[in-house]
């Protein structure tokens, strides 16, 4: 079908009959500081209500803050959330390698209270928007993103929800009894060589000790990386074990946008 656009006239009269307009999406490089160090992160909303609405974090694999964690931002600002993509690297780290992206990875998450930190000072950042409702703040990270999202739920942070999606599941300091706040989903492959069964098994009882609202979908045959369509070129370039599969990957998104219609009763 190809559409065609209203004469001015058609278009005003399709306003007076009270047929919404389309909503704008809004988007924006923003800086902001940790000590010495500088982050940036990426904020997508539309303008399709005036009133707060749920704030959602995203978190970037482990390549660092770059395209496809922004075009998550916009896929939820598109669906009526404000996004804010996050930077946990600073300095504006983005690695073009498996060994860089591996060192940045390990590098952030040496000091659980400093990857905190860097967490907590973007979700301020959320927080403090005028389209944002603070008391309602999700989180959703992709690889490293979504091993970081998990370990802040374990930490206590004041989260609705996380979503993990194919994300490691191990963690130095596992969730104890009664400090978790947010409710958890986890996204993985079921083929995923980089995140085995015996990490989900390890999730599951970690997580049913600790008290914690837990769904796992483990989807059969896919690989890590799943969600993104970059994995099968970034997989043969540098030989690693990754495969995008669109099935899954739509699957997630829809699930994970249930997950958060359910927690924020929208």
């Amino acid at each position: 079908m190809q559409l065609y656009p209203l004469p001015a006239l058609a278009a005003a009269s399709l306003l007076w009959l009270g047929q919404p307009a389309l909503a704008a999406l809004h988007t924006k490089t923003v800086d902001y500081r940790i000590g010495d160090d500088t982050f940036s992160g990426y904020l997508a909303f539309d303008d399709s209500s005036d009133q707060p609405r749920p704030g959602i974090l995203v978190v970037h694999e482990w390549w660092g803050h770059n395209e496809f964690a922004r075009q998550q931002a916009e896929r939820l600002a598109a669906e009526g959330y404000t996004a804010f993509a996050l930077d946990m690297y600073g300095e504006g780290k983005l690695a073009e390698h498996p060994k860089d992206a591996m060192a940045f990875a390990k590098a952030a998450k040496a000091d659980p209270e400093r990857l905190r930190q860097r967490f907590q000072a973007a979700m301020a950042v959320l927080k403090n928007h005028h389209t944002v409702a603070a008391d309602q703040i999700a989180a959703q990270g992709y690889c490293f993103g979504g091993s970081v999202v998990l370990d802040m739920a374990r930490q206590g942070v004041e989260l609705a929800g996380v979503v993990s999606i194919h994300g490691a599941l191990t963690s130095a300091v596992p969730a104890q009894p009664g400090k978790v706040k947010a409710r958890v989903q986890v996204y993985t492959g079921g083929a995923d060589q980089l995140v085995p069964a015996s990490q989900v098994a390890g999730l599951v009882e970690e997580m049913q000790t600790a008290g914690v609202d837990l769904t796992i979908t483990s989807f059969p045959g896919v690989q890590h990386s799943f969600s993104n369509p970059d994995a099968d070129q970034v997989g043969e370039r540098f030989d690693l074990p990754l495969g995008y599969d669109e099935s899954a990957a739509q699957r997630t998104w829809d699930g994970t946008l249930a997950f958060y219609r359910q927690l924020f009763e929208r």
